[in-house]
């Protein structure tokens, strides 16, 4: 067995072995579990059934994951995007008033796009004409999004008529529980300990058994009466596999028409961003990038991303993207190849056995590891010279307007319209590439359009 699998993942090339290979699969795994109890919870707010959605989620990363580490042999974890999944429930459902069918549609058609754009390797030309600063703070904003959605999630901070937020009630013990699971989950990122944001959950899922909403009279937690359970897979995803749609999409006000195309390209552009961003930034500590400062597997594991987003959609779910930080974790303790992703992706499946236990897990052990998530992707911030106020402008724009308007797409648009006027005010035009220029100007009309209609 042990030469099969060097023989398929060339272990030995990469200086690994197949304990080390498990082990960081596991520690993976450990890391980017929390989504399958996350995702139904943010999606049942869309109308969405929450058990079909936990198995399309841990079904569409169990694929994803084995699918780029057969064939790209990388060591990345895939699972439905945080982020997006907020973007996709509150915004494009909610606010725009897409159903849920036509949202799942919205997200096909970008991973559809990704892969074409992957096929004849556009995306890499965008991305390289991109500023710098907005591709770093693209990812922040998305972070203060996720954390802002925790927040309000646990009660933690609440709506008011006078100040639009507010502290919320700390005599709930549900905004308490969640205050401890954040407290709780970052001491053990801290202190380095492996699958810290799980740990939390489960900690606040075990103290919600004794704690009790006050607004219903129940638990928190509602202990299920089976841990194991592995229903009819056709049964159980019945409610939403295949249930995409694109009729109606296009057939409304112009107003909702260009919302339904932003959201098509706010989930291709956040995806794009985020794919290509983890593999910049992780690869390197791999050991996968070659003496050139090129990732050779970039195209598979690019590919991979777009169409997991594409069978993510007819599954069920929001954007399957590559996940970074938890990916790194993986890498830390020593995973180079394609085995870990496949290992990851193993655990994922044996989940969907033991759907009653994530099911229970209720939102205020959640919120805490949707805040940790948004501490984690503020890193970026650090790299850019926010002391030049023409780069400070987009950066603060950016990261403003996604929690600010409750709207991923519209902290993208702002941040590149605002860096184009910024080094314009600079005397920096030549810096400004011809693809900057195009989607400013499509931005602006954009928000012409808006203002009119």
């Amino acid at each position: 067995m042990a030469a099969k699998l060097n023989q398929i993942f060339h272990l030995k090339e990469r200086g690994s072995n197949v304990r080390t290979e498990v082990l960081a699969g596991l520690t993976t795994f450990l890391t980017c579990v929390y989504i399958v109890a996350v995702n139904p919870g943010i999606l049942a707010a869309a109308g969405m059934d929450t058990k079909a959605v936990f198995w399309a989620t841990a079904l569409s990363a169990a694929i994803a994951c084995i699918w780029i580490g057969l064939w790209a042999n990388l060591p990345f974890a895939l699972a439905p995007a945080m982020g997006l999944n907020a973007y996709f429930a509150f915004y494009v459902c909610n606010t725009l008033g897409l159903p849920w069918q036509n949202a799942l549609a919205c997200v096909a058609i970008s991973g559809i796009l990704f892969m074409f754009l992957s096929i004849f390797k556009v995306q890499q030309r965008i991305v390289d004409a991109m500023p710098e600063c907005i591709k770093h703070s693209v990812g922040a904003g998305i972070g203060f999004f996720i954390a802002f959605t925790g927040l309000m999630q646990a009660g933690i901070i609440k709506e008011s008529p006078d100040t639009l937020l507010t502290l919320g009630d700390l005599a709930n013990p549900g905004a308490l529980l969640a205050l401890f699971g954040i407290f709780l989950t970052a001491v053990l990122v801290i202190k380095r300990v492996r699958g810290a944001m799980l740990i939390g959950i489960m900690v606040v899922t075990v103290l919600g058994i004794i704690v009790k909403n006050p607004e219903t009279g129940m638990a928190y937690t509602i202990i299920p009466k089976s841990i194991f359970s592995f229903e009819n897979p056709v049964s159980a995803m019945a409610p939403t596999f295949g249930k995409l749609t694109i009729k109606g999409m296009f057939s409304g006000s112009p107003e909702m028409v260009l919302g339904v195309v932003f959201a098509i390209i706010s989930f291709l552009f956040v995806d794009l961003f985020d794919s290509i961003g983890v593999l910049l930034g992780v690869s390197s500590k791999a050991g996968l990038v070659d003496e050139k400062g090129n990732i050779p597997f970039a195209g598979k594991a690019l590919f991979v991303s777009a169409g997991g987003a594409a069978v993510g959609a007819v599954l069920g779910t929001n954007t399957v993207t590559i996940y970074g930080a938890e990916s790194a974790t993986g890498i830390s303790e020593g995973g180079r190849t394609g085995l870990t992703a496949c290992v990851t992706g193993f655990f994922f499946i044996l989940t969907l056995f033991f759907s009653p236990l994530f099911l229970m897990i209720p939102s205020v052990a959640t919120a805490p590891a949707l805040v940790m998530v948004g501490i984690f992707m503020i890193e970026p911030l650090q790299r850019l010279p926010l002391d030049d106020v023409a780069i400070a402008l987009p950066v603060f724009l950016t990261v403003a307007f996604m929690p600010f308007t409750y709207n991923i797409a519209y902290g993208i648009l702002f941040g590149l319209i605002g860096y184009t006027i910024g080094q314009i005010a600079a005397g920096k035009t030549k810096e400004i590439t011809k693809t900057v220029w195009v989607l400013t100007a499509i931005f602006v009309v954009y928000l012409i359009l808006d203002i009119i209609l």
